[in-house]
């Protein structure tokens, strides 16, 4: 996950394992703070779910769709965008908690 406000249209940058996606400041802004209320989201979800019980859970917004899936201590993440490029992106469960904690100090949301 990256930012550089410098960038005249696309100033976030968002990457898997063999794919990359330049994000706008709204649409990084959208995904930072979806990807937050999920993540807070599965945390709740612990203590009401059975151990062998998964959950999906989705939030979006004008610009995009973002769910996670799997068990609250480890899920994957699918994110796609509504508007202009139509673009997925998908992180597996490996890598989520890099990508919530990257997305909790990129940026001041």
């Amino acid at each position: 996950m990256g930012w550089n406000p410098e960038a005249e249209e696309f100033q976030g940058l968002v990457a898997g394992e063999g794919w990359a996606i330049e994000l706008t400041e709204a649409e990084l802004n959208d995904f930072c703070r979806l990807l937050g209320q999920l993540a807070g989201t599965m945390n709740q979800m612990a203590s009401e779910l059975m151990d062998e019980e998964k959950i999906a859970v989705e939030a979006e917004s004008d610009l995009l769709w973002v769910q996670v899936e799997g068990y609250p201590e480890a899920y994957s993440v699918q994110l796609i965008l509504n508007s202009g490029r139509r673009c997925e992106g998908f992180w597996p469960e490996a890598a989520v908690p890099g990508l919530v904690q990257a997305a909790k100090v990129l940026k001041v949301f």
